[in-house]
């Protein structure tokens, strides 16, 4: 999964950011006259906001720290390192940062460290590359952004990858997915239907492994109409993403409604799966493409109105 989280920075995390990009660590001052780096916005103690920011050094002593022997990818470095709390001259907190050793016998707790500034800066943790072991301060090298407005947001790309173990009833899910099948599971205790299965019925936590294969056709109960473009939309609004209650199920899933005007779309109106090509199946609901109207007469609002 890869998208881009943006968020806003406001005037401490700003300045802080803005001091970063000029070669520069900067704290604030808390209401106990305590120099907070990295800057807190709001005073740990009384939680008022706070606005005295403090220029610190680059230059600073490890308090603790930690090897890191099989780097990750997102991580400082391709080859190991150690990561470190570092309490930098004229702050009386400690900073987390990495720290470029070749060994752990290269670092100690109580040894003096300074700044490896990134030769480009933009306004980020990153414009400190690395600490290393040092007790003089290195000047930052000139920087080619040419930027000289306060910083005020940044962007950060979230790139990550999510392993599932399928539980029992997932399992069976699934694989009758790739079946090209719709698999609920039968409650004990009224013979409702859920679909997806659950590995257990939610009211009373009797298991749910009596299998029943639903239609792959349905109708529609609510619904909502997408109108907001977002980055990573697949599909140009309007669209709509509407709970469907398939024929032998006894409650709705989410998917979505395509073929058809979303200002069309309705409560109970019947639709039907489109698959996709066979080819492109996987362990996925997704192998449904999206729903279409089938052009059957709406369903009564008092049929489906108690699976609202």
């Amino acid at each position: 999964m890869q998208f881009d989280y943006t968020r806003s920075t406001g005037p401490i995390i700003g300045r802080f950011l803005t001091e970063l990009r000029s070669g520069k660590v900067v704290g604030v001052r808390g209401s106990d006259r305590r120099v907070i780096v990295p800057p807190a916005e709001f005073d740990p103690k009384t939680s008022e906001p706070l606005s005295e920011c403090v220029e610190v050094s680059d230059v600073g002593t490890v308090q603790t720290w930690s090897w890191v022997a099989e780097p990750i990818p997102g991580q400082p470095f391709d080859r190991p390192f150690a990561f470190a709390l570092i309490k930098l001259d004229g702050a009386d907190t400690a900073i987390l940062h990495a720290v470029d050793v070749a060994s752990p016998a290269d670092i100690s707790t109580g040894m003096r460290v300074r700044a490896r500034w990134a030769a480009e800066r933009t306004g980020r943790i990153q414009d400190i590359a690395a600490f290393e072991p040092g007790a003089e301060s290195v000047a930052a090298p000139a920087s080619s952004d040419a930027a000289t407005e306060p910083v005020t947001g940044i962007v950060t790309p979230v790139d990550f990858n999510i392993k599932h173990t399928a539980a029992p009833q997932e399992a069976e899910f699934l694989n009758a997915l790739m079946e090209g099948r719709l698999l609920g599971a039968r409650a004990r205790m009224d013979g409702k239907v859920y679909f997806p299965p659950r590995g257990a019925d939610p009211r009373d936590g009797s298991p749910t492994d009596d299998y029943v294969e639903v239609a792959d056709t349905g109708l529609v109960t609510t619904f909502c109409i997408v109108n907001v473009p977002f980055m990573g939309q697949s599909i140009k609004p309007p669209y709509v993403a509407a709970y469907i209650l398939l024929d032998g199920a006894d409650i709705p899933f989410l998917h979505l409604v395509l073929g058809i005007e979303a200002s069309e779309v309705r409560m109970g109106m019947r639709v039907e799966a489109v698959w996709k090509p066979r080819e492109e199946w996987g362990l996925s609901i997704g192998n449904i493409d999206h729903f279409r109207p089938t052009g059957e007469p709406d369903a009564d609002y008092d049929s489906f109105a108690h699976h609202l």
